[in-house]
């Protein structure tokens, strides 16, 4: 593992490094982003910073120096040479003293850079009791206030599933703890608004431009029933098949496996620091 914190590369990513004040440790006042490291390249990284800074403007926290982020994404890229890896980047509050109340002090920035193994294309699913709230405050960002999906994949994993799906508070499909899903129903592929809930994933938007889908609202229990296929989407999954949803089984089937190399076809196009900057 390498990591770089608010401008230095550490020479021991494990040795602590943040504040017990940080905010982002205290209340969960931060952003971040993770993206894929394939042969020293990352993978979308300009539009990774994009929502990083939709989603600190969001959260309120100052404007973002994108310049030194990227300084320190080329820091843990040049510390050792990697094959495939996880790529973090995380924007706290910085430290304040306890409780939800922020200061005026710069944000602490962290990247950090591990070593990873890419997903297999398929996978299982199952549907969890919780509601995505999509008129919540934070909907829509990817914040560092992740303890509902931690609970939410426990419990996918208790069941032998790799992902949580939930609906939101109206039932309808919304997405996973880290993943956008994709499905087949009447024949047509479908994937739920951004209106719903979920967060607007990069790889979402890829595939909806690469590969298209209409984007529309459907209950999620029918969804969960009918649908023939069913793939979901994020950083490391890429485009990956779901051939299990809780008790019923799934084809790997032929939308999907177009969409899989549709992504496969066109994903080079985003490697490199200097991919759509």
């Amino acid at each position: 593992m390498r990591a770089w914190i608010d401008g230095q590369l550490l020479d021991n990513p494990a040795a602590p490094a943040v504040s017990i004040r940080d905010h982002g440790l205290v209340v969960g006042d931060g952003v971040f982003e993770t993206l894929k490291v394939i042969e020293d390249q990352p993978f979308a990284l300009a539009l990774h910073l994009d929502r990083l800074e939709r989603s600190a403007a969001g959260l309120g926290l100052p404007a973002l120096d994108r310049g030194l982020i990227t300084k320190g994404v080329e820091a843990v890229l040049e510390a050792a040479p990697t094959t495939y890896g996880r790529l973090r980047i995380t924007v706290t509050g910085g430290p304040a003293p306890f409780g939800s109340g922020r200061v005026e002090v710069a944000p602490t920035v962290i990247i950090g850079l591990e070593d990873a193994t890419p997903n297999p294309d398929t996978t299982k699913v199952v549907s969890v009791r919780w509601r995505r709230n999509e008129h919540g405050a934070t909907t829509g960002l990817k914040t560092t206030s992740y303890a509902e999906n931690v609970i939410a994949l426990a419990e996918a994993r208790e069941h032998g599933a790799t992902e949580a799906i939930f609906a939101n508070t109206v039932g309808d499909l919304c997405e996973g703890t880290g993943s956008n899903v994709f499905y087949v129903l009447d024949g047509a592929l479908k994937t739920p608004t951004l209106s719903s809930g979920p967060l607007a994933g990069i790889t979402r938007a890829l595939v909806l431009e690469w590969f298209g889908a209409e984007e529309t609202d459907e209950p999620l229990a029918e969804v969960e029933e009918y649908a023939t296929e069913v793939f979901l989407t994020s950083s490391l999954r890429d485009v990956q098949a779901v051939t299990a949803w809780g008790t019923r089984t799934l084809p790997h089937g032929p939308v999907t496996r177009a969409a899989q190399e549709a992504w496969r076809t066109n994903e080079r196009s985003l490697l490199g620091l200097s991919a759509l900057s």
